[in-house]
């Protein structure tokens, strides 16, 4: 047998679905180092805080380390992010349940803008960002009437983007993925109601838009050049034929791919596991429920995105 403070103790695996404000983070990311950036993953794990707190409340006798699902961007918030992480207790304690290990997170986290939803416990195997099946992103605008978006023609360009293609041609430099084929499964764009967050008298004068994307993967900033040409469509300055032709070019370089629609309007909605109901405990049904907060409620409080002009060709504010 070992020795040492590992020996016979029990390792566990969970999987935790987490949303987050991302306007105060660099990123989902750890920032490493003396930056005075800081990551959403900086406040979930241990060494960010007081090994008083979080490192010995949970009791791991290796440090606890979260692998974050799906990575996102600086000021781009999550309703439902995923990660596993282990813990290892010391000899003879057994490990903790989902519930304790969720409602322990949430006690000593030191940032409002974080919250853990939910726990799972997984195989040892089971890892977070290859395991996934599905990430779905919501890109939530608001425009000033009468400049309404012509959303027939979004509609017809969005099909353009449906299915398995090489999308060079909406990626940012610096992703570090080996190839750009991508499947997309869904892209839908829709009118919401009126924003609770927004007085009567403002509402009228505004129309709220919602636009969701779902594929297994997306590229660097794919889904945010993506919105920025459907909204060029529903502006006019760009037709559905020419989306088909941007496609096609495989340039991320061309005169509309260069668009880029800002983070604060972007939302991870979902991460979804295939065979989840085999994989944890308890009731893993609850954790394919989609844009909810703690307890099952509707996420609260997410602030609307940046405002269109559409007084000219350079509306929308998109650089």
């Amino acid at each position: 047998m070992g020795s040492g403070p590992a020996a016979g103790s029990v390792r566990a695996r969970y999987l935790v679905f987490f949303q987050y404000l991302g306007t105060d983070f660099n990123g989902s990311a750890a920032v490493r180092g003396a930056q005075r950036a800081v990551g959403v993953q900086n406040y979930l794990e241990p060494r960010r805080l007081s090994p008083q707190e979080a490192a010995e409340k949970l009791k791991s006798v290796v440090p606890v380390k979260f692998i974050i699902s799906s990575r996102t961007d600086a000021g781009v918030h999550a309703l439902s992010n995923a990660a596993h992480l282990d813990v290892q207790r010391r000899s003879g304690q057994p490990p903790f349940s989902p519930e304790v290990l969720t409602e322990a997170l949430n006690t000593h986290l030191r940032h409002p803008a974080i919250r853990v939803l939910q726990a799972f416990r997984v195989p040892s195997d089971f890892h977070a960002r290859y395991a996934a099946t599905s990430r779905t992103y919501l890109y939530r605008l608001v425009t000033g009437c009468p400049g309404r978006l012509d959303v027939a023609a979004m509609r017809e360009a969005a099909q353009h983007l449906l299915g398995t293609h090489d999308f060079s041609a909406f990626q940012s430099a610096g992703s570090p993925s080996t190839s750009s084929v991508r499947t997309l499964r869904r892209a839908s764009v829709s009118l919401d109601p009126a924003s609770p967050f927004v007085v009567p008298q403002e509402s009228r004068r505004l129309q709220f838009w919602s636009l969701e994307f779902e594929s297994q993967s997306f590229l660097y900033r794919q889904v945010r050049r993506m919105t920025a040409i459907l909204v060029a469509v529903g502006l006019g300055a760009v037709t559905p034929t020419q989306v088909k032709m941007i496609l096609q070019s495989r340039d991320p370089l061309g005169r509309h791919q260069t668009r880029v629609a800002p983070a604060h309007g972007l939302f991870l909605k979902s991460v979804l596991f295939g065979g989840l109901r085999d994989l944890a405990a308890g009731s893993p049904g609850c954790a394919q429920q989609e844009s909810q907060g703690p307890g099952g409620r509707e996420a609260p409080g997410w602030p609307e995105d940046f405002r269109l002009e559409t007084s000219g060709p350079k509306a929308g504010g998109l650089e």
